[in-house]
């Protein structure tokens, strides 16, 4: 080989090398806030830091889509005009939510009743000028919430939903889905090749890992799994990149608030440990609720990449996202090269210096 040759090959190399660091560096993620907050707090987030905001919540009301009342119109009308301060920002209605879809089995079920709901959506969508629908259906196929009816029909009917509702609100609009982030709901509850064809994206829900109902402490968003605890960020997404989902459709969760056990032994810090929950806690309310002052001593689980709070004398164990483990989870995203990083909930946040700052200051690195 010539000595021009091997310069051109280094130069080639070394470009190559160049572009391909850039290109992790900037990949582009979108960055989605559930919100669930009053009307009068829209306006204090900083909403140029964000791609998406979802409404939540819309329910069913028949076979129709309908928004509650009218605070929650002003909401939505309120979130469509933060587009004059951010025109990328794209503002979706969710239908249903942890106990807001106690009839979506039965109304999916039909095909009737799937071109109705479709034609709502719609509806809905051109009357406050939003950009899609999120289907927050808690859950196909598997048990949700206590008392809601689940089938396996369940399963296949939510594929036919999304493929009416692309047909009905046509391709410029938005579908996505919220999904469960625990084993359970990624290996029964959707036709994931199928479904993933029609949405835009999912949210994995990877946080309540550990939840209300869990008897054992462990921490409820982790990035990682551990010996001990399987479920995590990384094995949801993991799985679903062994089915052959694109990973540009993925979106992994964070919480803007923490979970708190009660009559948590002290052994490991009441990591692991019997216990049982007690409240949640938003993030905004840390410095108050969870503070040094009042016995909570923060510690940090390497292996999962996730902190958590013990109090010795209270006996309580605290698991919860921090600005550390967000700008994890968001350095992940990127690297991955994933769609994106979503949270529950922007009302939760502090208006500046909070968490969703945490997530913006990573993704602009």
């Amino acid at each position: 080989m010539t000595r021009f040759a091997i310069t051109a090959l280094l130069l080639i190399t070394v470009c190559f090398n160049v572009f391909a660091q850039k290109s992790r560096k900037g990949q582009p993620i979108t960055v989605i806030a559930y919100y669930f907050g009053p009307p009068e707090q829209v306006d204090s987030f900083a909403v140029e830091k964000l791609t998406h905001i979802i409404f939540s919540f819309c329910h069913l009301k028949g076979n129709v889509l309908v928004v509650d009342n009218a605070r929650d119109s002003l909401i939505i009308q309120k979130l469509v005009s933060l587009k004059r301060r951010n025109p990328q920002l794209k503002v979706l209605l969710s239908l249903g939510g942890w106990g807001g879809c106690e009839t979506c089995s039965q109304v999916f079920s039909d095909e009737k009743d799937r071109e109705v709901f479709a034609q709502s959506v719609k509806n809905l969508l051109d009357y406050f000028q939003a950009d899609g629908i999120d289907l927050d259906w808690e859950y196909p196929a598997i048990s949700g919430y206590p008392g809601h009816r689940f089938v396996p029909e369940d399963k296949p009917n939510f594929t036919q939903l999304v493929k009416q509702l692309r047909k009905t609100i046509g391709k410029t609009q938005e579908i996505s889905f919220a999904a469960g982030g625990f084993s359970t709901f990624l290996e029964q509850a959707v036709e994931w090749k199928k479904v993933m064809q029609v949405c835009d994206r999912v949210n994995l829900m990877t946080y309540d890992l550990i939840n209300g109902f869990s008897t054992v402490t462990g921490h409820h968003t982790p990035l990682y799994s551990t010996p001990q605890q399987k479920e995590s960020t990384d094995y949801a997404i993991r799985y679903l990149d062994s089915i052959g989902i694109p990973r540009n459709k993925l979106v992994i969760g964070a919480a803007f608030y923490a979970r708190i056990f009660e009559n948590v032994d002290s052994v490991n810090n009441g990591l692991y440990q019997p216990g049982k929950f007690k409240r949640g806690v938003p993030f905004k309310a840390f410095p108050t609720m969870l503070s040094q002052d009042s016995g909570f001593v923060a510690h940090w689980d390497p292996v999962a990449s996730a902190p958590w709070m013990y109090n010795a004398a209270q006996k309580l164990f605290v698991t919860y996202d921090d600005p550390r483990s967000m700008r994890l989870k968001t350095a992940y995203a990127k690297y991955k090269k994933l769609n994106g990083i979503m949270f529950w909930q922007l009302g939760e946040d502090t208006f500046s210096g909070g968490l969703l700052d945490a997530i913006y200051n990573e993704k602009v690195k």
